[in-house]
């Protein structure tokens, strides 16, 4: 049986621990009842704020002459301002389609352009030979001038590069190798200042684009290697006769008896 004086200890004991967790117990509860009053405080005004917006909102939506209130000028200057704004946003595709047009280019604009198209001829092989017919029809006003009067100055013409073996080698046949009256005249394509744009027309007139390139009455009969062929097989005489007719002679020098073809 516990003495009274521990009887007395044990009962202190019990009511500090009793009033101790009274004391807790209520600082819990008042913190919870603040902290739901802070919830409800802070929704009931953010609800406050935003009834408040949507009814300024509103009001500014219909309310177009801001007189206070919604009536049927309101309407009328709403359906204007609608009407307005519609007229602008045309006005503005309208310019947007004249400086710049949305639609996509056709496929013919397309090819050959860009990284993705290396390597594509534009519209083709056909496209490109109309284009190559295109430019070799415009023709340079000086160059047919200065052709011209080349072609006028005798039967015979060589076009020949001073530095060219080949040219070289034709001009030796027809000129020391053969007497062919009237002397034929030789133009030297690199020393011409119109040299590479000559050359350029006669590729197109004949089809050869290289020198030498010999011509008679403007027809061409070859390069080097025709010439030296024609020569070897004694029909060079000929074919010169053949186009110059009578008014060209050809004969081969050194020879005991000159012959002389009409």
């Amino acid at each position: 049986m516990p003495s009274p004086r521990r009887l007395r200890v044990l009962v202190y004991l019990v009511f500090a621990g009793f009033v101790t967790l009274l004391f807790f117990t209520s600082r819990a509860r008042h913190a919870r009842e603040a902290d739901t009053r802070s919830l409800r405080d802070f929704y009931s005004k953010t609800a406050a704020a935003i009834d408040k917006a949507h009814g300024e909102t509103v009001m500014a939506k219909h309310d177009v002459d801001a007189d206070g209130d919604i009536d049927a000028d309101d309407d009328v200057l709403a359906r204007e301002m609608a009407a307005r704004l519609r007229q602008a946003e045309q006005r503005a595709k309208d310019s947007a389609e004249a400086k710049g047009p949305s639609k996509p280019d056709p496929p013919e604009k397309v090819i050959g352009v860009g990284s993705a198209a290396k390597g594509q001829e534009r519209g083709g092989p056909k496209a490109k030979a109309e284009v190559e017919v295109k430019e070799s029809e415009e023709e340079d006003p000086e160059v047919e001038v200065q052709l011209n009067d080349i072609l006028k100055k005798a039967p015979v013409i060589i076009f020949s590069k001073s530095y060219c073996p080949y040219s070289k080698r034709a001009k030796g046949i027809l000129l020391e190798k053969y007497v062919i009256e009237p002397t034929p005249y030789v133009v030297e394509l690199d020393l011409h200042p119109l040299g590479p744009k000559i050359q350029a027309r006669l590729g197109e007139m004949t089809g050869r684009k290289t020198v030498p390139n010999i011509m008679v009455y403007g027809k061409s009969i070859g390069g080097g290697d025709d010439i030296a062929a024609l020569d070897r097989e004694k029909a060079l005489a000929d074919k010169i006769t053949s186009l110059g007719g009578s008014r060209v002679q050809v004969s081969e020098r050194f020879v005991g008896s000159s012959q002389k073809k009409d």
